[in-house]
Order: structure tokens, then sequence, then C-alpha cells
């Protein structure tokens, strides 16, 4: 676990970056989304139930 502070603890203003998909911007331009967008967008269009 010490290890993985490592960037917190020496690293001024470090932090753990997000592991969210709709903030990366990889999977953003490759039109990736979270599976809950995905899933609001897909009953918008009533295509799933």
């Amino acid at each position: 676990m010490a290890l993985f502070c490592v960037k917190l603890i020496f690293k001024k203003n470090g932090r753990f970056s997000s592991q969210h998909v709709h903030d990366n911007p990889g999977l953003r331009k490759q039109g990736i989304h979270c599976v809950m967008d995905q899933d609001r967008e897909a009953r918008e269009r009533n295509g799933a139930y």
C-alpha cells in the first residue's frame, strides 16, 4: 500500500488520476462511453429494455 502512495507523498499536489471512462481523452476520442451513459442513450432511442 505504501508504494501506491509514493506519488501522493513525494509529489507536490500529488493525487491519483481518475479511473473513470469519461475522464479518459483517448476513449472519448474513440467514442467509448461509460456503460451508464450507453444505457441511457439506448433507452432514449428505445433500443434497450
